[in-house]
């Protein structure tokens, strides 16, 4: 029986399990691998103190830092959550183990609804970006286009109108998106809109050089030459395994404190699982800690 089981290995994870063992407390890891969305992001230039690093070297750091501390590591794929009788936890893992801990912290983050499109994988963080907040910097005087046709989409279009030199945006059907958000875009001159236009490839070699589209009115195929494509069409929560008690919003998103705890006594979330509106590497590891110490709290009245 340990004392904090923290599921998810992403900076929320690893930031968690490194504040609990500190506190002296027994704590494993479960994750299918380090690293989560961070790995998206080709170079991260807003994290404080780390002026410009790249996502991959930014994850190698937080894995080595973790790894001084006493934590034992499981990799798997989390097939579910239970909360026991006595009010401790049991994590199901896809090779059938069980693992139970006094309290439990899901940082277990989101994943990026995909285009589904041909060179959408191989060109990701090289060009194909999930996060327009995180990556759009990298795009000064140079060419983009927005995939999508909600908030998120339309926001990034805006922002990215700032910055780049060239700004497309894709709507499959119509713009859904705030009429104060559409008249913002609107208002910058400079967003060319594509409706009822969807993306077919995403083209290049080592980076993004174009993307193919097609009309689905007329079917008329054409190609826009771009630098960057951020696909902004939502993105789900990984809690397809949280127990049926948890409380989550409308999106399945973990609703939290400020403080990280959930509806269920001893139960924890940190990180873009939660209903916390900004997703950024920063913020999910400050989470992380929050959760941590809070586990931490919790135990120490539980004695």
């Amino acid at each position: 029986m340990l004392d904090v089981l923290v599921l998810g290995g992403g900076a929320a994870g690893l930031n968690a399990a490194l504040y609990a063992a500190r506190k002296e407390l027994s704590v494993a890891v479960v994750a299918e691998g380090v690293g989560g969305q961070i790995l998206n992001t080709k170079d991260v230039d807003n994290y404080l103190g780390l002026a410009a690093i790249a996502g991959g070297e930014l994850v190698d750091r937080f894995y080595a830092h973790a790894q001084k501390f006493s934590i034992q590591w499981v990799t798997g794929r989390i097939d579910g959550l239970t909360v026991n009788a006595d009010g401790t936890f049991t994590v199901r893992t896809s090779d059938g183990a069980a693992h139970d801990a006094r309290t439990c912290i899901i940082a277990t983050g989101r994943q990026s609804r995909k285009l589904g499109i041909p060179g959408e994988e191989s060109l990701a963080a090289r060009g194909v970006s999930y996060c327009a907040t995180c990556d759009g910097p990298f795009y000064r005087r140079k060419r983009v286009v927005v995939v999508g046709g909600g908030d998120s989409a339309v926001e990034a279009a805006i922002d990215l109108a700032k910055i780049a030199s060239e700004v497309h945006i894709l709507i499959r059907s119509r713009l859904r998106a705030d009429e104060i958000l559409v008249h913002k875009m609107r208002a910058e001159g400079s967003i060319r809109e594509w409706h009822h236009v969807i993306p077919t490839a995403v083209n290049g070699e080592r980076k993004v050089e174009s993307l193919s589209v097609r009309n689905t009115d007329t079917g008329e195929e054409s190609v826009i030459e771009t630098d960057g494509v951020f696909v902004e069409i939502g993105g789900e929560p990984n809690t397809a395994f949280v127990p049926a008690e948890l409380a989550v919003s409308s999106e399945r998103e973990i609703i939290v404190d400020r403080s990280g705890a959930t509806n269920i006594p001893g139960l924890f979330a940190a990180g873009d699982v939660t209903d916390y509106p900004q997703r950024q590497i920063i913020i999910a590891a400050a989470d992380g800690a929050k959760a941590a110490l809070a586990a931490h709290a919790f135990l120490l009245h539980a004695k």
